[in-house]
């Protein structure tokens, strides 16, 4: 059976809130909800798939528990390992670095040997340069729930099901 490990900022409430509707909208089992603050390196390691999430603070720069933890990450060894990102951004108020903390945990997570899956398309999303944008497609889900809350829940769901598509099975 692959476990699926759920990584995100327990002390950032609206990350915590879409990790848990991500756990949710994969049903039974649940992938392992795992607060960042508390990771240690073994616990990347232990898992087949890893979904990570972050925000992106001030003008493009993670939050501070994930920021300590990239020279670590970089040092992982996640070759063989499937890595899906979501990120939260606020669009409208910081066009230039929307999402940037995807882009940011992409290239960590990536730097260990993981390959990054559950890339989203930039359509319908209205920003001027993010970090999170490779080759047209954002390295992950995007949710935006200052300027578009209405759409969270669409666009959980079908990330979902795009990352089962993937291989992203706990079966």
């Amino acid at each position: 059976m692959k476990k699926i490990g759920l990584f995100y900022g327990a002390s950032t409430v609206r990350t915590a809130a879409i990790a848990q509707k991500i756990q949710e909208a994969f049903g039974e089992p649940k992938p392992d909800l795992v607060p960042v603050e508390n990771a240690w390196e073994k616990e990347f390691e232990k898992y087949d798939h890893l979904i990570v999430g972050t925000a992106t603070w001030f003008d493009g720069e993670l939050p501070s528990y994930w920021d300590e933890m990239v020279p670590e990450l970089k040092s992982l060894d996640l070759k063989d390992k499937k890595v899906a990102i979501f990120g939260l951004g606020d669009q409208a108020n910081y066009p230039d670095n929307f999402v940037d903390g995807i882009g940011l945990l992409a290239d960590a997570f990536e730097t260990a040997g993981a390959a990054i899956v559950g890339l989203t398309s930039p359509e319908g999303y209205t920003f001027n340069h993010s970090q999170a944008v490779k080759e047209g497609k954002l390295l992950g889900l995007a949710i935006d729930v200052d300027s578009q809350p209405e759409k969270t829940d669409e666009r959980v769901t079908n990330w979902v099901a795009q990352l089962k598509k993937e291989g992203f099975s706990s079966k």
